[in-house]
């Protein structure tokens, strides 16, 4: 960065970057690059496998399909019901606090006091802390939540992380089928594994969009671990099929 630009030019590229990060739908970049980085790596691997065990096209479609579909159900739901879990489990600790403020307001201020002691509030200015904490239930719940026990309260539904990570599943699995649609054989296998590569590699490197993480960095990440992925599966493959 240019040393003349200075700090207000860092700012204001700096909450650039956060905006472009909540408008691309940042809260969900996990969910997002774990149903494309499975739906991708999965489908293939199925692929790889039946082509390895010299599978007919027909066959390797309806496993691609069948996988595909039902992978992504599975993905999704397991999202949902870990998400609703974890928040069934904030709200619990939650009321915990609240009930706590209520009937025990003094110890849960010594709570408050001891933490802001630990990072160095001493005298007047920990008991002004503490104090403006304090007048405010929810705020001082608030405090409580993440400075004592560690707890983020997600402002997203946990059905929406689920249908995320299902759509992300499909639209990526769909890619190394979509040749077997036109073609069959070794070459048809070899665009699916293009596609396929190419279709791992963008996912990894469009989290520079929202996580601001190194483009080509994120790209070979994702890219090494499908790789290493569909080799097992299609060596699965072979060998099944060379000792049956």
């Amino acid at each position: 960065m240019p040393a003349y630009f200075g700090q207000p030019y860092e700012a204001a590229l700096r909450r650039a970057r956060r905006e472009r990060a909540e408008r691309l739908g940042g809260i969900h970049v996990e969910d997002m690059v774990l149903g494309a980085n499975d739906g991708i790596i999965t489908t293939f691997a199925v692929v790889a496998g039946a082509t390895g065990g010299s599978l007919s096209t027909a066959v390797i479609l309806i496993l691609g399909f069948a996988n595909l579909f039902a992978d992504a159900v599975s993905m999704g739901t397991s999202n949902y019901l870990g998400k609703r879990s974890r928040r069934d489990y904030v709200d619990a600790q939650r009321e915990m606090e609240e009930w706590e403020v209520h009937h025990t307001p003094e110890d849960e201020k010594q709570e408050i006091r001891d933490i802001f002691q630990k990072k160095g509030l001493e005298n007047g200015e920990l008991d002004t802390v503490v104090d403006a904490i304090t007048q405010n239930r929810s705020a001082w719940v608030d405090v409580m939540m993440s400075m004592e026990l560690g707890l983020a309260e997600s402002p997203s539904s946990p059905w929406k992380h689920g249908m995320t990570t299902a759509v992300a599943f499909i639209i990526a699995g769909l890619v190394p089928l979509i040749p077997y649609l036109f073609c069959s054989g070794t070459v048809c296998f070899g665009i699916s594994a293009v596609a396929a590569a190419i279709m791992l590699f963008t996912t990894g490197a469009l989290r520079t969009l929202i996580t601001g993480v190194n483009w080509l960095r994120g790209g070979l990440e994702i890219l090494g671990v499908g790789s290493a992925a569909a080799l097992i599966a299609y060596g699965v493959g072979r060998l099944i099929a060379s000792i049956a």
